[in-house]
This record gives structure tokens, sequence and C-alpha cells, in this order.
């Protein structure tokens, strides 16, 4: 069913797109985000991004191998809460002695309490799981503040990361975020960390017809650049995703409504 809507949907984006190539006014990729998401809404009454949560709600409660279901993970604030967690991640957690985002403890917490084979985790129902946590946290103030040392060892190789140059291109995250902050990579808008970089995802990119997490939009960023993609749930996602949330943290920002919509 999800399927097929987004195959609908995607349609809908196509035809605004080709619309859009034949008007004389500059695209404003936050208008032409926020028309397309008007246009689903008033079409179908329910937002991509709203249907890979309720994925994600089914996915929580099903009970693994071990007869468990996500309910027995601590995500952040204790066994089975949701409110919140996702402002307060990256952390450290001591069950599994390191810093993890969100992604990542699902994906611990599906092996350590369902009793999943890695092997048997689809990368998508992480996302949908992921989706659906995080829409706990929507328009939460973000509180990533690394304190235990794991937590500042892997913010300062975020850091580190962040401004190193690599690849073909010679290139770093730095060179376009920091930058350029304030300007446009293509239609894009960029936005440094201390902008509030990272407060928009999950989110669904209707161009792409996607629902991209964290992970997948450093993964992109990362391809962008001709950069080969770090595995999921690596230390390289972690350490990034702390530093840029860590960095809007001290700015004061928060996460927009999520799953967020984008162009």
């Amino acid at each position: 069913m999800r399927f097929m809507f987004l195959g609908a949907v995607a349609f809908g984006a196509l035809a605004g797109v080709v619309a859009y190539t034949q008007q004389s006014k500059p695209l404003d990729p936050f208008e032409e985000a926020m028309r397309q998401r008007q246009m689903y809404l008033e079409t179908f009454g329910v937002l991509p991004g709203e249907l890979f949560a309720k994925e994600g709600k089914e996915l929580f409660f099903r009970k693994g191998p071990s007869g468990k279901t996500l309910e027995e993970c601590d995500f952040g604030k204790g066994k089975g809460v949701l409110e919140g967690v996702y402002a307060i991640l990256p952390k450290y957690f001591p069950d599994s002695r390191r810093v993890e985002d969100l992604e990542t403890r699902v994906y611990t917490c599906m092996q350590t309490v369902q009793g999943f084979k890695p092997n048997e985790i689809k990368r998508d129902e992480v996302k949908a799981i992921t989706t659906y946590i995080a829409s706990f946290s929507s328009k939460a103030k973000i509180q990533v503040v690394p304190k235990h040392p794991a937590e500042l060892a892997m913010y300062n190789l975020g850091r580190e990361l962040w401004y190193t140059r690599a690849g073909a291109r010679d290139m770093s995250c730095a060179i376009c975020h920091d930058q350029y902050a304030g300007q446009r990579v293509r239609l894009s808008p960029v936005r440094s960390p201390k902008q509030g970089l990272g407060n928009e995802w999950p989110a669904y990119r209707f161009e792409e017809d996607k629902l991209y997490t964290m992970e997948d939009r450093i993964n992109f960023c990362y391809e962008s650049i001709a950069i080969p993609k770090p595995e999921f749930y690596s230390d390289v996602h972690i350490a990034l995703t702390l530093y840029m949330l860590a960095e809007a943290t001290k700015s004061g920002h928060s996460f927009e409504e999520l799953p967020f919509f984008t162009r």
C-alpha cells in the first residue's frame, strides 16, 4: 500500500517539476517543497513520511525471535520511553559500550533485545522504526552535549572528519557547509551546523521519492563529492551526527516537524 501511494505521489511530484520548468520565476526550494506538501495533503490526506512512521510503529511493537518488542530497549531515557529521545542522541550506552545514534541504537536492540541476527535486519525496517521514534521529538529543542569521555572522543572524531579533505575532488564537509553557508549548491540551500544543519532528518525528499534518515543524508553527501560511502551504523555516521547536532545545540536550534518534508 505504501509503495502504491509513493508511486502516485512521485507522479505528482514530477508533474510539479515539469510545471515549474514552464515558469519563468526562479525556483525557491522551500516554497516548492511546501507547495508539494500541500498538494499531497489535499490529494491524499496524508504525507509520505507519515506512512513510514506508521510502518515503524508496527515494527516497533513486533516481537522478535526472543519474544520481545522494542519496548524493552532503552533509547536514552529508560525502557520504552520515546518522548524526546531523538533530541539527546547520539549518546553513550553502557550496555553496548558504544556511542550510538538512533539508527545504530535500533540496529543494536534488534539484535541484543529482540534476538535478530545482523543478516536478518532489513535497512528499510530500521529506517521506518527510526522515523517512528524520531516523530516523538518533532520540534524538540536539540540537546546533544557530549560529556562522557566516549562522547567527547566521538565529537572530536566528528570535527576531524568534518574538516578533512579527501577524494579525487579534494573536498570536505566544511568546504560546502561552512564556506558556502547561506548560499546554494545547485538549487539546495546550504547550512552550517551552527545554522541548524541536521535538524530536518528523517525527511521525505519528493525529488527522490525516498525517505532519508540522517545516515542516508550523510551518505548522499559522500557520494556527491566522490568519496566511498561509509557502512551504515559506522563511527563515521555517529561522529559526524554528534558533531553537527552538538554545534546546533550550542546555537539553540530545534528539530523541524518530524518526519520532515523537503525537496
